[in-house]
């Protein structure tokens, strides 16, 4: 069972635009799918290895909407 958890965050609204143009092109992505690839891969760089954070940004790269 995969549990998720509500973030709340402030991000600069340079980076809110560039979301939303995303988003605009790419309707099998949203604003969801976007912050935990980045999160993930995030830990993938610069964590301690952990394969939770493996397996969560690959689920999120090749998820496909149904």
């Amino acid at each position: 069972m995969n549990t998720t958890v509500s973030i709340l965050t402030e991000i600069p609204e340079e980076l809110h635009e560039s979301l939303k143009s995303y988003l605009e092109t790419h309707p099998d992505w949203d604003q969801d799918r976007v912050f935990t690839a980045a999160l993930s891969l995030f830990l993938l760089q610069n964590g301690n290895g952990d394969r939770r954070a493996v397996r969560v940004y690959l689920e999120s790269l090749f998820h496909r909407v149904t």
